[in-house]
């Protein structure tokens, strides 16, 4: 399918560039230390132990994310823009982040064609979904819409016939692009089934990725420019998150596309990971409401927020397990703001937090990034273009997610990474080692 498709030769080109490069890694400097693991991690969750490879994306305490080496806002104003658009097409972010190149607006173009002729939903696929109770959560039916659809799998089918290993990432990077080319309209199809009395709008073969996810969902613009700003800010985040993490892990036992980011997906639905968005919400909306719909003043919401943290709960949207300054795509996000709902009271709301609850929160003492996060202001956006079923802003993270981690997924094993397998440790073993003051090598 689609052998001369322009991404597919340039990544073909970069694979092949790469490969010697961790071939050497691995074979000549394979022994070299980089880091240590503490008792602490090994029970915290391997929290900063670095042992994840990924070359798509990094999270730097200070700076943010970086798509490829490139600032949020570089890569915003590097992309090609949809036309009456301020923000790129998503099928060039993904080219971006296969390839480190910008692509350019005739590879932009041949992209979003292609996404367009692989879009088709198999019918079985929301005859499936029809099935189930109506009360499932949307997590569930996204989920396994995904996996429904691994009966075609072209790398599950490949690698039964018998392939070579270096042939690996092309049948899923074909499995790729059917699948992201698919999940806006699954995903738009959910909505509208559990929360639009069931009533669906077709796909427009004409639209872009974003756009036409807006489209179906019912929503006017600038919704779509809310899509395509939601999907690329939420698409990627390191390898070492739960969805990226899931997916990458299932994915090394040589499990195709549909099966890996289907688990990955499910990695997202919990509440330490895909959830906060709402949380947020519902703490805004409960500010609101306690001030009979008015803005309180800066020191009413310092009582409020001394009120949660006294609590013993938290200032939910505020804190991150590795950023030590503002998000930067909260940043994005407000900007967005400023422009098209620059007066609508939650988001004006949302400003005075920012303003706040920084310098509670190093008053307070206890969280080490007191600034915002993605999460801060994402749900005011939904709730305002009328998306306001909490459930179902899971399933938009999840859209965007799916970008990074099967682009992550295509390169491990355009790479042959192994198979993941950590090598775990008794609390008798940890005990021991404790009282030795540290574990002997050798």
């Amino acid at each position: 399918m689609a052998e001369t498709l322009t991404l597919k030769k340039k990544l073909a080109e970069k694979i092949e560039a790469f490969r010697p490069r961790t071939t050497r890694l691995n074979k000549e400097f394979g022994n070299v230390v980089i880091d240590q693991v503490t008792i602490s991690q090994a029970i915290g969750g391997a929290r900063d132990v670095r042992c994840l490879v990924t070359d798509i994306s990094y999270l730097d305490p200070h700076e943010g994310i970086r798509f490829r080496g490139k600032t949020i806002p570089e890569t915003f104003a590097a992309l090609p823009k949809v036309p009456g658009s301020d923000y790129p097409y998503v099928e060039g972010f993904f080219h971006f982040l296969l390839t480190g190149d910008m692509p350019g607006k005739g590879e932009t173009e041949e992209l979003v064609h292609e996404f367009q002729n692989r879009s088709q939903v198999p019918q079985y696929v929301f005859d499936a979904l029809r099935t189930l109770p109506r009360d499932t959560h949307p997590m569930t039916l996204f989920s396994a819409a995904i996996m429904l659809m691994q009966r075609e799998s072209l790398f599950a089918q490949r690698y039964t016939e018998g392939m070579k290993k270096t042939e690996y990432w092309e049948p899923m990077f074909e499995d790729s692009l059917n699948i992201l080319a698919r999940l806006p309209q699954i995903a738009a199809y959910i909505y509208r089934m559990k929360y639009r009395s069931d009533t669906h709008i077709p796909p427009d073969p004409k639209l872009d990725f974003g756009g036409n996810f807006a489209h179906m969902m019912g929503i006017p613009h600038p919704y779509d420019d809310v899509a395509r700003m939601y999907f690329v800010l939420h698409s990627d985040h390191e390898s070492g998150n739960v969805s990226a993490h899931t997916t990458h892990l299932v994915a090394s036992a040589l499990s195709d596309p549909y099966y890996s980011l289907s688990a990955g997906m499910a990695g997202l639905a919990g509440p330490l990971h895909g959830l906060a968005n709402q949380e947020v919400l519902r703490w805004i909306q409960d500010v609101m409401k306690k001030m009979d719909g008015k803005l309180p003043s800066e020191e009413q919401l310092k009582k409020f927020l001394w009120d949660t943290l006294k609590s013993g709960q938290v200032v939910p949207g505020y804190g991150h397990a590795v950023l030590r300054k503002t998000d930067p795509r909260y940043i994005s996000q407000m900007e967005f703001c400023q422009k098209n709902l620059p007066d609508y009271p939650m988001f004006k709301l949302v400003n005075m937090i920012y303003k706040v609850a920084p310098g509670v929160l190093q008053e307070h003492g206890k969280a080490k990034n007191p600034w915002p996060n993605v999460d801060a202001q994402s749900g005011v956006i939904q709730w305002y273009y009328g998306v306001r079923e909490y459930d179902f802003y899971t399933v938009l993270f999840g859209v965007g997610r799916a970008l990074g981690v099967l682009a992550n997924i295509i390169w491990d094993r355009a790479l042959g990474y192994a198979l993941e397998r950590p090598k775990s440790v008794t609390t008798e073993m940890l005990e021991k080692w404790a009282s030795e003051g540290g574990r002997k090598l050798g």
